[in-house]
């Protein structure tokens, strides 16, 4: 498969939404726009290199709710153009209740995903 010929898969918030793109091992927002990346071991991390929560087997993005461990801070592998994002999107898997220990990403906590220009938690550009 070509580069432009790869699989874009949604990724849903718990009610259903498709809100963001995984173009392995990139995401990205509605918008086309990148906002951070998937290891192989589908931990995911923000442009900026900061762990942000655990891709699941339904197509969400979640974290724990008290974080006891922190990740190190990943080098952000190199920018990667923006996606034309599909046009139609299948409807989200059947999901279960998250459990409160832990936080569904794109729902509650969408800001830890953000693109380079944006964001609190962005680097000075200096």
């Amino acid at each position: 498969m070509s580069q432009n010929q790869q699989r874009i898969i949604p990724l849903y918030a718990s009610n259903g939404e498709a809100e963001a793109f995984l173009v392995f091992p990139y995401l990205f927002n509605r918008g086309g726009e990148w906002i951070g990346w998937v290891t192989p071991k589908r931990d995911v991390y923000s442009v900026m290199g900061n762990y942000v929560g655990y891709l699941t087997d339904d197509k969400r993005i979640t974290r724990k709710r008290s974080e006891d461990e922190l990740k190190p801070r990943l080098q952000p592998p190199s920018k990667p153009g923006k996606i034309a994002t599909p046009a139609s999107i299948p409807l989200a898997p059947l999901m279960g209740d998250l459990p409160h220990s832990l936080v569904d990403v794109l729902l509650d906590e969408p800001d830890r995903l953000h693109t380079v220009d944006s964001g609190e938690l962005r680097e000075d550009m200096d």
